[in-house]
């Protein structure tokens, strides 16, 4: 999915010579694929460079200067056994069970989600220290906020991206056409955590243009979860409220995902397939390849990993959107080790803070939201008592009865015991 993306931020937006590229792939007709792909490419650049294609991690990994993780194991299929365990009990005495706690990033589906995850990235980090100790990791694996933690407790330099804020039914982009701005002289103020980040401020043309924005937020035209969170915070949800929402107790107005997306749909992966055989066998320069690849590089995330990669490695000097990392005082209510969600400014390859400041009831917010992250991750990690604090103190689970919460993610354990660590399944 990220492959064309990847290989025109890395050879054109990043003007990279002779670079490696090495893609772990184990279904051998999508490698010879993949490698075909990125020939004709390499050869649009005229930069040099090679592909290398295979199942062999170890390969793949030795000596990399920089890893780029997207994996997310069995997403969509676990989350449906998630949902359906989370939503089967009580409901003969007319209960609808714990459904609403079927999610992505919060609660007890987001922990499930982190604790899945977890095994996949130590494998990985396993790994790496043997391969590459060195290399700088971009983490777009969800959810986000978890992963990372993942990786910086194993010691790896970890820089992530999750779904832009600068898209979404209420991003950056969605404020624009509300306001009836063009974005060319705009100076936008977005941070937060992975997934629950606000614009404090917006300027077009020196003009302060919140304002206009919390009027129309009141008026619903950002929907009733903004016109809330708004009346509560003091601030303005961007990306997807869903998203936001995911981490709170539940909303009135907020109805879960039955099937979040994860990655690429079958109809998404077989278009993309063939865009790129056009490609490959076209050549990047034939009209019909180059065509092909500017449909592939339309319906390509927001997210831009290489630049990101290619600023820190070369210690460029830039600031790029939307970046998660340990916060280091980019946020300086909320604590140093907080994995947040924020414009990051590089000096020299170095980060330099803004300082920014939130409302203080979301800076509280934040503070209890980030908590719950960084202990999903330590239970991940196999601590059997991050695994209890979790559930005693997710915001997420506000309102429940936490300790028959604690019997379901116990029951939720046993269930996916097949792919999770032996020191996660001990715990129960």
């Amino acid at each position: 999915m990220l492959l064309p993306a990847l290989l025109t931020d890395l050879l054109f937006a990043g003007k990279e010579r002779d670079a490696e590229i090495a893609v772990e792939e184990s279904n051998p007709a999508m490698s010879d694929l993949l490698r075909r792909y990125g020939e004709a490419i390499l050869q649009k650049a005229g930069q040099g460079g090679r592909m290398n294609v295979n199942a062999d991690r170890k390969a793949i990994l030795r000596g990399a200067d920089c890893v780029l993780y997207a994996g997310d194991p069995q997403a969509a299929s676990r989350f449906a056994m998630d949902r359906s365990a989370l939503g089967s009990d009580r409901e003969e005495e007319g209960d609808s069970g714990l459904t609403d706690q079927a999610r992505v990033n919060g609660g007890i589906g987001g922990l499930m989600h982190a604790l899945r995850a977890g095994t996949a990235v130590f494998r990985l980090c396993d790994e790496m220290a043997e391969s590459c100790p060195e290399a700088l990791v971009i983490n777009l694996g969800q959810p986000v906020a978890r992963t990372t933690e993942l990786f910086v407790r194993r010691g790896f330099r970890c820089y992530g991206l999750g779904d832009s804020p600068l898209r979404g039914p209420i991003g950056l982009e969605a404020i624009r056409k509300l306001l009836k701005t063009d974005g060319k002289k705009e100076e936008a103020v977005i941070a937060g955590l992975p997934g629950f980040a606000f614009l404090l401020s917006l300027k077009e043309d020196g003009q302060d243009q919140m304002p206009r924005l919390r009027r129309a937020v009141r008026e619903g035209e950002l929907g009733n979860l903004s016109r809330r969170w708004l009346n509560w915070w003091d601030a303005v949800p961007v990306g997807d409220a869903t998203a936001h929402a995911e981490f709170l107790p539940a909303q009135p107005d907020y109805i879960p995902a039955e099937r979040p997306s994860f990655g690429e749909s079958v109809e998404r992966r077989k278009e993309r397939i063939l865009y790129m055989n056009t490609v490959a066998e076209q050549g990047a320069d034939a009209r019909e390849g180059a065509m092909a690849q500017l449909l592939l590089l339309s319906k390509a995330p927001a997210a831009r990993p290489v630049q990101l990669a290619l600023a820190v490695l070369r210690r460029e000097s830039a600031t790029l959107p939307a970046v998660v990392r340990k916060n280091r005082g980019e946020l300086p209510q909320l604590p140093e080790e907080a994995v947040i969600e924020a414009d990051l400014t590089l000096r020299d390859g170095r980060e330099t803070p803004h300082g920014t400041l939130l409302p203080a009831s979301l800076a509280e917010a934040m503070r209890e939201i980030d908590e719950a992250n960084r202990l999903a991750a330590e239970a991940a990690a196999g601590d059997r008592q991050a695994l209890r604090e979790y559930v005693e103190t997710d915001p997420a689970l506000a309102g429940l009865d936490r300790l028959y919460c604690q019997e379901v993610v116990e029951a939720l354990i046993r269930l996916h015991a097949d792919m999770l660590g032996e020191e996660t399944t001990e715990q129960t």
